[in-house]
């Protein structure tokens, strides 16, 4: 029998894979920040490896690289804007820890959803409400919730401006004249046009850091591939299929993701304010994934029972 998943289904997991893996930044990033490197130069790095690789992929499997003139002007917006957000993301963990950057982050759903709302007249159920309601809980309790960690506050402004940066794009590739390119194309033009910001600012303020050793390498190329080939491809065909704002709820997994990394790999404890907040963002995650079916399911009971009543079954 060969299985079939649906256009809804397919959007979520791929939004739930774009968010892991979205995840692994701070993986692949910190091992970098404790060798020397800047951010421009590891962002410099990632953007440019990736677009190598995504024009290798389009070439190999004769992808289009067309976009119509009026995309252009878009296209190049919207790519310095997702660059930005990298950027600020970056610069943040070297003033925090960066599971609290990832955590703080998360504020973006929300951002999305008042976005579409405001300028699109998306209506917000209900269900939408109480899942970014309880994934941010959960987030909360990923933080720790102790009272007793002190937020820098140049840290904290630049995640929240690069969640903000984050949201508009994740809204503007599904409402815009952008929404029509190809997911991989438009992942290629993301990083492609996006790779200038930090050649620019490392040609002006700064300085490219070599890369030097196996470890430094592996870095780059997983963090070119996982956070950015993989993630943003996967973003891109999850706003397409289920829109922005049930994508970007889904992203409650990037949080986790970087929990888990620091259990099984940095050795970190998960204490229980942790495992309730995993708990609580795996829930809210599971409600939006089931609520049309489970919705769809009882309408359908509703009427039957309706239907039986008024025949005097």
């Amino acid at each position: 029998m060969k299985f079939t998943i649906s256009k809804t289904g397919k959007g979520y997991l791929l939004g739930a894979l774009a968010a892991s893996t979205y995840g692994l930044n701070p993986l692949f990033t910190l091992p970098l920040y404790a060798e020397g490197m800047n951010a421009d130069s590891v962002l410099g790095y990632r953007y440019g490896l990736a677009t190598v690789l995504l024009g290798l992929v389009m070439w190999s499997t004769h992808r289009s690289f067309r976009i119509t003139r009026n995309q252009v002007p878009l296209m190049i917006l919207f790519s310095l804007l997702f660059a930005v957000s990298s950027l600020l993301l970056f610069e943040s963990f070297r003033y925090m820890d960066a599971g609290v950057a990832s955590t703080i982050l998360f504020i973006y759903p929300v951002i999305v959803a008042v976005i579409n709302a405001l300028f699109y007249h998306e209506r917000i159920s209900v269900v939408t409400v109480a899942s970014i309601m309880l994934a941010g809980t959960g987030i909360l309790c990923l933080y720790g919730g102790d009272g007793e960690t002190t937020l820098n506050p140049t840290g904290t402004m630049l995640v929240l401006v690069a969640a903000f940066a984050y949201a508009i794009y994740m809204v503007a590739i599904n409402r815009t004249a952008v929404r029509n390119i190809p997911s991989v194309t438009m992942t290629f033009y993301s990083v492609a046009i996006g790779q200038f910001v930090f050649w620019i600012r490392i040609m002006l303020w700064g300085e490219l850091s070599p890369i030097e050793g196996a470890l430094s390498w592996v870095c780059i190329f997983s963090i070119a591939v996982f956070p950015t080939v993989v993630s943003l491809i996967a973003m891109a065909v999850a706003i397409h299929n289920v829109g922005s704002t049930v994508t970007a709820i889904l992203g409650a997994l990037e949080p986790v993701t970087a929990l888990l990394i620091g259990v099984v790999v940095f050795g970190e404890r998960l204490g229980l304010y942790g495992i309730v907040g995993v708990f609580m963002v795996l829930t809210a995650v599971m409600l939006l994934v089931v609520s049309k079916p489970l919705l769809r399911i009882l309408r359908q009971l509703w009427i039957s029972t309706g239907h039986r009543l008024s025949h005097g079954v």
